[in-house]
């Protein structure tokens, strides 16, 4: 094998996934998943989003999570992480994530959760300890938003 080729092998793949730090002045949602992991809004591009704008994937993934009622104004992205996760829809393959995480100004509407959550929660920034619901690149990805505030 060449030397093009083998490199070629040592790349990984990856998901890319946007997610919201969607907040109410210093309080900030974070939503529970029904396989048992707390989670931010957002969620993985689809195969039929590529050429998509990346507001466009987070609209369809709040409709998808929060509600069609949810309003709120995004911001720029704010942090970029890594995550590793069993994924449970492929039997529970090794799967790894690269987040952008985006600030979002929540400005009303009744939030409700989609199928794959169970709970949510309004933590306030200023007490919030995120090791005590997020672990691994999640864990990274909060702490360094919440370090930037």
């Amino acid at each position: 094998m060449d030397k093009f080729n083998s490199q070629l092998f040592e790349k990984d793949l990856y998901f890319v996934a946007v997610k919201l730090f969607l907040r109410i002045g210093d309080k900030l949602l974070i939503t529970h998943d029904i396989f048992g992991s707390w989670d931010l809004p957002g969620g993985r591009i689809r195969k039929d989003e590529f050429d998509k704008p990346l507001e466009s994937v987070i609209k369809r993934k709040v409709i998808e999570e929060l509600g069609p009622t949810v309003r709120y104004q995004l911001g720029d992205p704010e942090v970029f992480f890594r995550v590793e996760r069993q994924e449970h829809g492929l039997d529970g393959q090794l799967v790894r994530i690269f987040a952008i995480g985006y600030d979002a100004k929540f400005e009303g509407g009744d939030v409700g959760l989609g199928d794959h959550h169970d709970k949510m929660e309004w933590v306030n920034v200023n007490s919030f300890k995120p090791e005590d619901y997020f672990t691994g690149g999640w864990l990274i990805g909060v702490k360094e938003y919440l370090a930037k505030l």
